[in-house]
């Protein structure tokens, strides 16, 4: 009898964790998207009233753990996937399973990223320190093109040329890592998430040595035009670069950089099930209603910032990969794949099956 019990009690639990959603987050405790998705987890579980557990996939370049939910996790109708724009410049341009086609949308934040730099830097002489990580590819382009200026055509071997001579690219270094090497001078620009920057490089003590040096603006889905963020109104790549040349971006590297930079930003914060999960609807649905709920719209603004979002199945989430997809042309990706490899160091391969 004490085994049949213990055999229904194990069955009734089993149950119960078997209908928790679980939310895969392709990192490590306490990275920007990871925290991003504790906040999401416990909106939704406000809402669903049934308990969003998150679950964690850290691996290198944080590619495993989206590979995992393609080949496996996304057949559960309760697990969902959280991807960030890391994840998307990687589907254009590395070696991986995950495939944004075969997923159902639930929502997302259209969001920017901000890049400052030490007051002392010269960006038209000095040598540029980066610490790069996962999803830094447009920031990079962005960075060589201010350093070295127009170039005839925006020529990426031109670009790969100076790039080489003026920036400094280290691998392998985690967020903590990075920022503590941007305030001790080791490296002299820094890329943040808008919230991020407020709260480590602004202020008395932080502002003194260092200045926001441009952001990448906000993509229109409706418009298509890449607009200044409101939280940053005076600051984007391209004013910048016209301000410091005198003449707008052009050419082979910013055309590479218009496309990652859209593909990364829009998708930087994006929640996915599998295409036809039966729970889609409800999950839209339970996204809508946190987002009207003060306490973690509080939440999510203290970590990411005041952007918009986008729910699945809305007009303008309806077909946000469809959009992305029409900006991918072969002479672009071509060029994005040499400037992963050559300047980067990354794995890149030609995508035949994503030109448009």
């Amino acid at each position: 009898m004490k085994k049949f019990i213990l055999a229904i009690l194990f069955t009734l639990f089993a149950n119960v964790a078997i209908a928790q959603y679980t939310l895969i987050v392709p990192q490590g405790p306490g990275q920007g998207t990871s925290v991003w998705a504790e906040i999401v987890a416990k909106g939704l579980t406000k809402v669903l009233k049934e308990p969003v557990t998150v679950r964690h996939f850290p691996g290198a370049r944080d590619l495993p753990g989206f590979n995992e939910f393609h080949n496996k996790l996304r057949f559960d109708n309760k697990t969902l996937m959280v991807s960030h724009g890391g994840n998307a410049v990687s589907y254009l341009l590395d070696n991986v399973d995950y495939n944004y086609a075969d997923y159902d949308l639930v929502g997302l934040m259209n969001l920017n990223i901000v890049i400052g730099k030490h007051k002392s830097l010269s960006v038209k002489t000095d040598k540029i320190k980066v610490a790069a990580a996962a999803g830094y590819e447009p920031d990079g382009a962005a960075m060589a093109m201010l350093a070295c200026g127009p170039m005839e055509n925006g020529s990426i071997d031109l670009y790969l040329k100076c790039f080489k001579e003026r920036i400094i690219w280290v691998n392998g270094l985690n967020g903590g890592e990075r920022r503590l090497g941007f305030l001790r001078g080791e490296f002299n620009t820094t890329r943040e998430s808008p919230s991020a920057w407020f709260k480590f490089y602004e202020g008395e003590k932080a502002g003194k040595h260092n200045e926001l040096w441009f952001t990448h603006g906000v993509y229109n889905l409706s418009t298509k035009q890449q607009n200044y963020d409101p939280n940053f109104p005076n600051f984007l790549f391209e004013a910048e670069f016209e301000r410091l040349w005198g003449v707008k971006p052009s050419g082979e590297l910013y055309e590479v950089y218009t496309l990652t930079r859209r593909w990364r930003d829009v998708l930087q914060k994006a929640i996915w099930v599998n295409k036809g999960n039966p729970n889609t609807a409800v999950l839209r649905d339970a996204l809508s209603k946190m987002l009207t709920d003060p306490e973690i719209a509080e939440l999510v603004e203290k970590d990411t910032g005041k952007y918009q979002w986008i729910v699945g199945g809305s007009p303008e989430g309806n077909n946000v990969f469809g959009d992305l997809q029409t900006l991918v042309k072969r002479n672009t990706l071509n060029n994005a794949v040499k400037w992963n490899r050559e300047a980067y160091n990354f794995p890149s391969i030609f995508k035949e099956q994503l030109v448009q």
